[in-house]
């Protein structure tokens, strides 16, 4: 996988900076807090994330290597479990999150999909942006950590129906060879018949499932401050 295949990361310039009229001012610095985008794999994410012109934060960066003894297996095979949360570092991925909100920048890992390994590091910066978007498939995982820590603007699960989403999946991972064919047929088989499930537990941990258009709604919502629920915890069905 290259880097360049997913969202570009780096300062964003937001218009109305009219902190050069005046000198001095009596209000304080709008807080910068994130939306956690998730979704099953191939739903659409980190379009949607490039889309929105926010800065991004690629959680898919924070997944365990492939060493890790710690890796959860498929059930009745031999085959990682890359769909796992124990597959992935959610304390370095929310402490980078936290980080962001506090200064603007952070330091995360760069993760190369098809060797399951990082391959080195890079520094985020995302200047005086009050808002930016982490997204991929475990960001719901951390929606209650975020909220806890005052950081959450809103908590997205994308839903593009299992057979859109099964094949845009295969048709990425194939093309940037992300894993065998074999292992790629089997991985997309079992997402389709779990897909229903992964959006409902999603759902349950605080993320709002919606199409790319409401999406693309709220997140304006948020960049203006028009995110009343983002803070409640969810109500069980």
């Amino acid at each position: 996988m290259t880097r360049a295949s997913k969202a570009t990361r780096g300062v964003v310039q937001w218009p109305g900076d009219a902190s050069h009229w005046c000198p001095v001012s009596s209000q304080p610095p709008i807080p910068t807090r994130v939306v956690l985008l998730c979704g099953p794999s191939g739903s659409g994410k980190s379009l949607l994330a490039a889309r929105s012109g926010l800065p991004v934060l690629r959680l898919d960066d924070f997944y365990k290597e492939g060493d890790d003894p710690t890796l959860p297996q498929v059930p009745g095979s031999s085959d990682i479990d890359w769909d796992h949360p124990d597959s992935w570092d959610a304390d370095t991925a929310v402490a980078a999150i936290a980080e962001l909100c506090r200064t603007g920048r952070t330091n995360v890992p760069l993760y190369d999909i098809s060797l399951s390994a990082r391959t080195g590091e890079e520094t985020v910066e995302i200047g005086r942006t009050p808002l930016f978007i982490a997204e991929g498939i475990f960001a719901a995982e951390i929606v209650n950590r975020c909220r806890e820590l005052g950081v959450l603007a809103d908590a997205l699960c994308l839903n593009r129906g299992p057979v859109k989403t099964f094949r845009r999946r295969f048709l990425r991972d194939l093309k940037e060879g992300r894993k065998s064919v074999p292992f790629l047929l089997r991985r997309g088989w079992r997402l389709m018949r779990l897909e229903r499930s992964i959006i409902a537990h999603q759902t349950s941990l605080g993320a709002h499932a919606c199409d790319r258009d409401e999406a693309l709604g709220r997140l304006t919502a948020a960049a203006a401050g028009r995110c009343p629920a983002a803070n409640a915890a969810p109500t069980a069905p």
